[in-house]
Protein backbone atom coordinates (compact mmCIF):
# COMPACT_ATOMS: atom_id res chain seq x y z
CA UNK A 1 0.00 0.00 0.00
CA UNK A 2 1.65 3.15 -1.14
CA UNK A 3 1.27 6.31 0.93
CA UNK A 4 3.26 9.50 0.70
CA UNK A 5 3.29 12.74 2.69
CA UNK A 6 3.55 16.09 0.89
CA UNK A 7 5.32 19.12 2.29
CA UNK A 8 3.71 22.55 2.25
CA UNK A 9 6.20 23.74 -0.32
CA UNK A 10 4.81 21.27 -2.84
CA UNK A 11 1.23 22.47 -2.42
CA UNK A 12 -0.34 25.44 -4.08
CA UNK A 13 -1.47 28.43 -2.07
CA UNK A 14 -5.11 27.44 -2.50
CA UNK A 15 -4.38 24.01 -1.04
CA UNK A 16 -2.59 25.39 2.02
CA UNK A 17 -5.70 26.99 3.52
CA UNK A 18 -8.56 24.86 4.67
CA UNK A 19 -12.13 25.66 5.49
CA UNK A 20 -13.16 24.01 8.74
CA UNK A 21 -16.68 25.35 9.11
CA UNK A 22 -18.17 21.91 8.52
CA UNK A 23 -15.56 20.14 10.61
CA UNK A 24 -14.05 18.33 7.62
CA UNK A 25 -10.94 19.44 5.72
CA UNK A 26 -11.72 20.91 2.33
CA UNK A 27 -10.48 23.63 0.04
CA UNK A 28 -12.01 27.06 0.81
CA UNK A 29 -14.93 27.87 -1.42
CA UNK A 30 -15.45 24.28 -2.46
CA UNK A 31 -17.86 21.66 -1.23
CA UNK A 32 -16.43 18.67 0.63
CA UNK A 33 -15.36 15.87 -1.65
CA UNK A 34 -15.87 12.22 -0.82
CA UNK A 35 -12.98 9.82 -1.08
CA UNK A 36 -12.62 8.22 -4.46
CA UNK A 37 -10.17 5.91 -6.12
CA UNK A 38 -8.14 8.93 -7.20
CA UNK A 39 -5.51 10.67 -5.10
CA UNK A 40 -6.97 12.90 -2.40
CA UNK A 41 -5.41 15.16 0.19
CA UNK A 42 -6.63 15.40 3.79
CA UNK A 43 -5.39 17.94 6.32
CA UNK A 44 -5.50 17.52 10.08
CA UNK A 45 -6.98 20.76 11.52
CA UNK A 46 -4.66 20.70 14.54
CA UNK A 47 -1.37 19.59 13.03
CA UNK A 48 -1.98 21.07 9.56
CA UNK A 49 -0.11 18.12 8.07
CA UNK A 50 -1.47 17.11 4.70
CA UNK A 51 -1.52 13.42 3.85
CA UNK A 52 -1.78 12.01 0.36
CA UNK A 53 -3.68 8.81 -0.18
CA UNK A 54 -2.34 7.17 -3.30
CA UNK A 55 -4.65 5.66 -5.87
CA UNK A 56 -3.30 2.21 -5.13
CA UNK A 57 -5.38 2.08 -1.97
CA UNK A 58 -8.15 -0.45 -2.32
CA UNK A 59 -11.83 0.35 -2.27
CA UNK A 60 -12.14 -1.34 1.11
CA UNK A 61 -9.46 0.84 2.68
CA UNK A 62 -11.07 4.01 1.32
CA UNK A 63 -14.47 3.01 2.61
CA UNK A 64 -12.96 2.12 5.97
CA UNK A 65 -11.22 5.49 6.26
CA UNK A 66 -14.49 7.25 5.39
CA UNK A 67 -16.36 5.41 8.12
CA UNK A 68 -13.62 6.08 10.69
CA UNK A 69 -13.73 9.81 9.92
CA UNK A 70 -17.53 9.95 10.08
CA UNK A 71 -17.51 8.04 13.37
CA UNK A 72 -15.04 10.46 14.89
CA UNK A 73 -17.06 13.43 13.72
CA UNK A 74 -20.33 12.19 15.15
CA UNK A 75 -18.88 11.14 18.51
CA UNK A 76 -20.30 13.23 21.36
CA UNK A 77 -21.70 15.75 18.90
CA UNK A 78 -18.32 17.29 18.07
CA UNK A 79 -18.43 19.64 15.12
CA UNK A 80 -14.70 19.76 14.44
CA UNK A 81 -12.63 16.60 14.52
CA UNK A 82 -8.94 16.10 13.85
CA UNK A 83 -8.87 13.71 10.93
CA UNK A 84 -5.66 11.83 10.16
CA UNK A 85 -4.80 8.91 7.95
CA UNK A 86 -6.06 5.51 9.10
CA UNK A 87 -3.57 2.69 9.69
CA UNK A 88 -4.60 -0.95 9.93
CA UNK A 89 -3.47 -3.02 12.93
CA UNK A 90 -0.47 -5.18 12.16
CA UNK A 91 -1.22 -8.84 11.58
CA UNK A 92 0.48 -11.19 14.01
CA UNK A 93 0.75 -11.99 17.69
CA UNK A 94 0.06 -8.91 19.87
CA UNK A 95 2.86 -7.64 22.08
CA UNK A 96 2.34 -6.54 25.67
CA UNK A 97 4.54 -4.70 28.15
CA UNK A 98 5.51 -6.57 31.31
CA UNK A 99 7.90 -6.08 34.18
CA UNK A 100 10.10 -9.02 35.08
CA UNK A 101 10.24 -9.72 38.85
CA UNK A 102 13.54 -8.53 40.27
CA UNK A 103 14.19 -6.15 37.39
CA UNK A 104 13.38 -2.47 37.31
CA UNK A 105 12.65 -1.98 33.62
CA UNK A 106 9.80 -2.93 31.35
CA UNK A 107 10.04 -5.04 28.24
CA UNK A 108 7.78 -5.87 25.31
CA UNK A 109 7.05 -9.55 24.73
CA UNK A 110 4.47 -11.36 22.62
CA UNK A 111 1.20 -12.30 24.26
CA UNK A 112 1.93 -16.03 24.50
CA UNK A 113 5.22 -15.50 26.35
CA UNK A 114 3.48 -13.09 28.73
CA UNK A 115 0.91 -15.78 29.52
CA UNK A 116 3.65 -18.38 29.99
CA UNK A 117 5.14 -16.16 32.69
CA UNK A 118 1.78 -16.33 34.44
CA UNK A 119 1.89 -20.16 34.10
CA UNK A 120 -0.96 -20.15 31.59
CA UNK A 121 -0.79 -22.39 28.50
CA UNK A 122 -3.23 -22.02 25.61
CA UNK A 123 -4.22 -25.05 23.55
CA UNK A 124 -6.19 -23.66 20.61
CA UNK A 125 -4.93 -25.54 17.56
CA UNK A 126 -4.87 -29.05 16.18
CA UNK A 127 -2.31 -30.91 18.28
CA UNK A 128 0.43 -32.27 16.05
CA UNK A 129 3.98 -33.31 16.87
CA UNK A 130 5.35 -29.74 16.73
CA UNK A 131 2.67 -28.21 18.97
CA UNK A 132 2.77 -31.20 21.29
CA UNK A 133 6.51 -30.80 21.82
CA UNK A 134 6.04 -27.09 22.50
CA UNK A 135 3.36 -27.77 25.13
CA UNK A 136 5.49 -30.50 26.73
CA UNK A 137 8.61 -28.35 26.95
CA UNK A 138 6.65 -25.43 28.41
CA UNK A 139 5.04 -27.62 31.07
CA UNK A 140 8.33 -29.23 32.05
CA UNK A 141 10.13 -25.88 32.26
CA UNK A 142 7.44 -24.19 34.38
CA UNK A 143 7.32 -27.20 36.67
CA UNK A 144 11.11 -27.18 37.09
CA UNK A 145 11.40 -23.53 38.12
CA UNK A 146 8.54 -23.57 40.66
CA UNK A 147 6.34 -26.58 41.34
CA UNK A 148 4.62 -25.00 44.35
CA UNK A 149 2.34 -23.07 42.00
CA UNK A 150 -0.14 -24.72 39.69
CA UNK A 151 -0.38 -24.59 35.91
CA UNK A 152 -3.44 -23.58 33.90
CA UNK A 153 -4.24 -25.23 30.57
CA UNK A 154 -6.83 -23.27 28.57
CA UNK A 155 -8.45 -25.41 25.87
CA UNK A 156 -10.34 -24.27 22.80
CA UNK A 157 -9.58 -26.81 20.11
CA UNK A 158 -10.76 -29.75 18.06
CA UNK A 159 -8.33 -32.38 19.29
CA UNK A 160 -5.25 -33.70 17.59
CA UNK A 161 -3.12 -36.70 16.75
CA UNK A 162 -3.10 -39.62 19.16
CA UNK A 163 0.60 -39.75 20.04
CA UNK A 164 1.16 -36.06 20.97
CA UNK A 165 -2.12 -35.93 22.92
CA UNK A 166 -1.16 -39.01 24.92
CA UNK A 167 2.28 -37.54 25.61
CA UNK A 168 0.64 -34.36 26.95
CA UNK A 169 -1.60 -36.46 29.20
CA UNK A 170 1.31 -38.50 30.55
CA UNK A 171 3.26 -35.30 31.20
CA UNK A 172 0.34 -33.79 33.11
CA UNK A 173 0.24 -36.92 35.26
CA UNK A 174 3.99 -36.81 35.99
CA UNK A 175 4.29 -33.12 36.91
CA UNK A 176 4.63 -32.08 40.54
CA UNK A 177 2.57 -28.96 39.82
CA UNK A 178 -1.21 -29.46 39.72
CA UNK A 179 -2.65 -28.68 36.29
CA UNK A 180 -6.01 -26.89 36.16
CA UNK A 181 -7.95 -27.13 32.89
CA UNK A 182 -10.45 -24.67 31.46
CA UNK A 183 -12.63 -25.06 28.36
CA UNK A 184 -13.05 -21.62 26.79
CA UNK A 185 -15.14 -22.53 23.76
CA UNK A 186 -14.88 -26.11 22.59
CA UNK A 187 -13.05 -29.25 23.59
CA UNK A 188 -13.57 -31.92 20.97
CA UNK A 189 -12.09 -35.36 20.53
CA UNK A 190 -8.83 -35.75 22.48
CA UNK A 191 -9.02 -32.12 23.66
CA UNK A 192 -12.01 -33.21 25.74
CA UNK A 193 -9.90 -36.05 27.12
CA UNK A 194 -7.20 -33.54 28.15
CA UNK A 195 -9.90 -31.37 29.74
CA UNK A 196 -10.96 -34.29 31.93
CA UNK A 197 -7.31 -35.06 32.73
CA UNK A 198 -6.90 -31.92 34.84
CA UNK A 199 -6.59 -31.86 38.60
CA UNK A 200 -9.86 -32.89 40.23
CA UNK A 201 -11.66 -29.87 41.60
CA UNK A 202 -9.87 -27.58 39.14
CA UNK A 203 -11.56 -28.52 35.86
CA UNK A 204 -13.68 -25.67 34.54
CA UNK A 205 -15.79 -24.74 31.53
CA UNK A 206 -17.80 -21.71 30.51
CA UNK A 207 -21.61 -22.01 30.44
CA UNK A 208 -21.81 -22.21 26.63
CA UNK A 209 -18.76 -24.40 26.11
CA UNK A 210 -19.15 -27.43 23.86
CA UNK A 211 -17.48 -30.68 24.83
CA UNK A 212 -17.42 -33.89 22.81
CA UNK A 213 -15.66 -37.23 23.14
CA UNK A 214 -15.05 -39.27 19.99
CA UNK A 215 -14.14 -42.93 19.52
CA UNK A 216 -10.49 -43.53 18.69
CA UNK A 217 -9.94 -43.73 14.94
CA UNK A 218 -6.98 -44.14 12.63
CA UNK A 219 -5.94 -45.12 9.14
CA UNK A 220 -3.59 -47.80 7.87
CA UNK A 221 -2.41 -49.07 4.51
CA UNK A 222 -0.07 -51.71 3.24
CA UNK A 223 -0.01 -55.43 3.82
CA UNK A 224 -2.73 -57.22 5.73
CA UNK A 225 -0.39 -57.88 8.65
CA UNK A 226 0.49 -54.18 8.88
CA UNK A 227 -3.16 -53.19 8.90
CA UNK A 228 -3.93 -55.79 11.56
CA UNK A 229 -1.04 -54.59 13.74
CA UNK A 230 -2.24 -50.99 13.43
CA UNK A 231 -5.77 -52.03 14.39
CA UNK A 232 -4.49 -53.91 17.44
CA UNK A 233 -2.46 -50.86 18.46
CA UNK A 234 -5.54 -48.63 18.19
CA UNK A 235 -7.53 -51.04 20.34
CA UNK A 236 -4.78 -51.02 22.96
CA UNK A 237 -4.71 -47.21 23.01
CA UNK A 238 -8.51 -47.09 23.19
CA UNK A 239 -8.60 -49.38 26.22
CA UNK A 240 -5.85 -47.34 27.89
CA UNK A 241 -7.67 -44.05 27.35
CA UNK A 242 -10.99 -45.51 28.52
CA UNK A 243 -9.40 -46.73 31.74
CA UNK A 244 -7.82 -43.34 32.41
CA UNK A 245 -11.10 -41.60 31.59
CA UNK A 246 -12.93 -43.90 34.00
CA UNK A 247 -10.52 -42.89 36.78
CA UNK A 248 -10.94 -39.17 36.01
CA UNK A 249 -14.73 -39.20 35.62
CA UNK A 250 -15.75 -41.94 38.05
CA UNK A 251 -17.77 -43.71 35.36
CA UNK A 252 -17.46 -47.49 34.82
CA UNK A 253 -15.27 -48.54 31.91
CA UNK A 254 -18.16 -50.50 30.37
CA UNK A 255 -20.36 -47.41 30.35
CA UNK A 256 -17.62 -45.32 28.74
CA UNK A 257 -17.12 -47.96 26.04
CA UNK A 258 -20.85 -47.99 25.37
CA UNK A 259 -21.19 -44.20 25.35
CA UNK A 260 -18.17 -43.59 23.13
CA UNK A 261 -19.12 -46.14 20.52
CA UNK A 262 -20.35 -43.02 18.69
CA UNK A 263 -19.39 -39.36 19.27
CA UNK A 264 -20.97 -38.11 22.48
CA UNK A 265 -21.55 -34.39 23.06
CA UNK A 266 -21.98 -32.63 26.38
CA UNK A 267 -23.17 -29.28 27.58
CA UNK A 268 -21.30 -27.78 30.50
CA UNK A 269 -23.90 -29.05 32.95
CA UNK A 270 -23.90 -32.52 31.39
CA UNK A 271 -20.10 -32.56 31.56
CA UNK A 272 -20.33 -31.94 35.32
CA UNK A 273 -22.79 -34.79 35.73
CA UNK A 274 -20.58 -37.12 33.68
CA UNK A 275 -17.47 -36.15 35.65
CA UNK A 276 -15.50 -34.48 32.85
CA UNK A 277 -15.38 -31.11 34.63
CA UNK A 278 -16.02 -30.00 38.18
CA UNK A 279 -17.39 -26.45 37.95
CA UNK A 280 -18.88 -23.96 35.52
CA UNK A 281 -17.11 -20.61 35.40
CA UNK A 282 -19.52 -17.68 35.32
CA UNK A 283 -18.96 -13.95 35.45
CA UNK A 284 -20.21 -12.37 38.65
CA UNK A 285 -23.02 -10.61 36.84
CA UNK A 286 -24.60 -13.93 35.75
CA UNK A 287 -26.97 -15.40 38.31
CA UNK A 288 -27.02 -19.15 38.87
CA UNK A 289 -30.34 -20.97 38.46
CA UNK A 290 -31.72 -22.67 41.55
CA UNK A 291 -31.33 -26.17 40.07
CA UNK A 292 -27.74 -25.53 39.04
CA UNK A 293 -27.00 -23.97 42.46
CA UNK A 294 -28.30 -27.14 44.10
CA UNK A 295 -26.02 -29.28 41.93
CA UNK A 296 -23.08 -27.00 42.69
CA UNK A 297 -23.71 -27.30 46.44
CA UNK A 298 -23.90 -31.06 46.06
CA UNK A 299 -20.55 -31.11 44.26
CA UNK A 300 -19.08 -28.94 47.03
CA UNK A 301 -20.36 -31.30 49.73
CA UNK A 302 -18.87 -34.29 47.91
CA UNK A 303 -15.53 -32.46 47.65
Amino acid sequence: MAMAALSFSSLSSSSRSTCLSSGRPKACGKSPRRHSFKDSVGVCPQSQSPVLFHNERSCLSNALSERVWMKGRSRRGLKVTCWAHFTMMPIGVPRVRIRTPGEGGWQWVDLWNALYRERIIFLTEWIDEALGNQILSTMLYLDSIDYSQGLSLYINGEGGDITPCMSIFDTMESLRSPVATMCLGQAYNLSGFLLAAGEKGQRWAFPLSRIALYPIAGAARGRADDIQNEANELLRIRDYLFQKLAVKTGQPVEKIKEDLDIPKRFTSQQAIEYGIIDQIARPRRIKVDSSEKKNANKMTDLG
